[in-house]
């Protein structure tokens, strides 16, 4: 038999009425008892506060007890609704919503106080959003494609010279040799040919060879940008996996060595096959072997090669749509008029953020995940919930997890280790990341204006003031200053600033 709890009174089902009458009876007796039925004078407020208290415990033992009695008494019955909408049995509806049983029993919070509204769900409110968001967003594509009509051009990512971009073409394919140069480097180790600190300046020079080789032949061609950008990232992959490779197999190799090590069963070998397929696995962070999963999902992986590709085509109609007409009508953000460049930012900002977050979802969610079942790669946590990021530190903490575990293996606690203070450590580790940001755009763009390797090293500053700030304020103002400083400011500058170097770069050119 089951109960429903109707206003705070347990009513039974047709075995436990008889019970549920014997404990109102039993109610009644302990009311006389107590002196709650009697001919108290209204104006006694002392004890008209004593009975309501008494007759509050006398409810709730009563309602207690029939609902534990309902809940032993069994049957074949259903929850039914009360509140004297009918019901089975003649006493249910006898018990619901009396007068004398209290409404109201404890303190309670509205749901949008600012005590309750974080322990409420808003799913409903969430839902809200996203259909305003598809209906506004809607409108302004379609007054959009009426005012301007279809604007997409392909010049900008393949232009006249990308089938000449074949030099850019094969060094790709030629990255593969760095692999195995370092391979060959730990497997002359392994055999003792070369000795230790060899070993680390061969190791050096394939990582800066691996390098500096992709940058002069982006310099040499005049490719199309967006093959310019595709090499240099994966220029930039292949060096973080092959100086992880290099860092590791050296840490494997020391303690397989010494005398005092942690874990007995650590050894030193050197297998190809684990080297090749930590070169195409989803992580940056070499080890000899990885969690797996156990099978292909051959459907999921179409379904979300589908969304990879929708998702791309919308960042492509985005760009030539809004952002390169905005840009294009643009002047100088630092120079001129300083309202026209607030207003130019603001205006790019939205667009800017809605590729951000498609690149973020294309890149981190569908393709490394792609890969990751393609390759039954099982540690798929690549990225945590970066936008309730607290300060700027989370964020980068969170964003991107391959990188951040790359960042603090093989540079944050090394340096940490040789005795170099916290802050050093981590201006350090931004310092790393902010040259690579600056080889991945200046390069393809042929401009080294600095403004991405800038626009990194300024969250080292960022990231104390926000923690000051969370550790102040609380949590919200860091998350609402990270948003600021990425999707309103930041990101739009960057464009504008690259966007205008290059037009003046390629005016004075010609």
């Amino acid at each position: 038999m089951a109960v429903l709890d109707s206003g705070g009174v347990a009513v039974p089902t047709e075995n436990g009425v008889a019970d549920l009458d014997r404990l109102h009876r039993r109610k009644s007796r302990s009311d006389s008892s107590n002196g709650l039925i009697s001919d108290t004078s209204p104006s006694d407020d002392v004890g008209a506060a004593a009975a309501e208290d008494a007759r509050d415990r006398v409810d709730s033992a009563v309602e207690e007890e029939a609902q534990g009695t309902a809940n032993l008494a069994g049957g074949d019955t259903e929850t039914r609704e009360s509140g004297g909408r009918g019901g089975g049995g003649n006493g249910d509806v006898r018990f619901t919503y009396r007068p004398s049983v209290p409404a109201h029993r404890r303190t309670r919070e509205s749901p949008l106080s600012s005590d309750a509204i974080f322990k409420q769900s808003h799913a409903g409110l969430f839902n809200l959003c996203v259909v305003v968001l598809v209906a506004v967003n809607s409108r302004l594509i379609i007054e959009n494609l009426m005012k301007y009509g279809w604007l997409i051009r392909t010049d900008f990512w393949f232009s006249s010279t990308s089938l000449r971009d074949w030099p850019l073409f094969m060094c790709c394919l030629s990255l593969s040799i760095f692999p195995l140069a370092a391979f060959t480097v730990e497997k002359m180790v392994l055999q003792r040919f070369i000795s230790e600190p060899v070993a680390i300046i061969l190791h050096v020079i394939i990582t800066l060879t691996e390098v500096l080789y992709p940058v002069y032949v982006t310099l040499r061609c005049d490719s199309a940008f967006l093959s310019g950008v595709t090499l240099m990232l994966l220029t930039c992959i292949v060096w973080l996996k092959l100086v992880s490779y290099a860092h590791t197999s050296y840490d494997i190799r020391t303690l397989a060595n010494s005398a005092d090590k942690v874990d007995p069963e650590i050894s030193y070998h050197v297998s190809l096959k684990s080297l090749a397929y930590f070169m195409v696995a989803p992580t940056l962070c070499y080890q000899p072997s990885y969690p797996r999963s156990p099978c292909i999902r051959k459907g999921w992986v179409a379904r979300q090669f589908a969304k990879l590709v929708i998702f791309t085509g919308l960042m492509g109609f985005i760009i030539e749509q809004y952002i390169n007409p905005i840009v294009r009508n643009s002047k100088h953000p630092l120079k001129g008029d300083l309202l026209y460049a607030i207003e130019r930012v603001l205006k790019l900002s939205v667009p800017n953020l809605y590729v951000w977050l498609c690149m973020f979802y294309c890149f981190f969610h569908l393709w490394l995940n792609i890969l990751a079942e393609l390759l039954c790669f099982g540690d798929r946590e690549f990225y945590k919930d970066w936008w309730n990021a607290k300060s700027v530190g989370d964020y980068w903490r969170m964003w991107n997890m391959p990188v951040h575990k790359w960042m603090v293996r093989h540079v944050y606690f090394p340096c940490l280790r040789i005795k170099i203070p916290k802050v050093p450590a981590i201006i350090i580790a931004f310092l790393v990341s902010a040259v690579f940001h600056e080889l991945c755009i200046a390069v393809p763009c042929r401009l080294f204006n600095l403004w991405a390797f800038m626009g990194i090293m300024f969250q080292v500053p960022l990231v104390f003031i926000t923690n000051f700030l969370q550790e102040r304020f609380g949590s919200m103002v860091g998350n609402m200053i990270f948003w600021f400083s990425f999707c309103i400011f930041g990101q739009p500058m960057c464009v504008l600033l690259y966007y205008h170097d290059l037009m003046n770069r390629k005016g004075s050119m010609s």
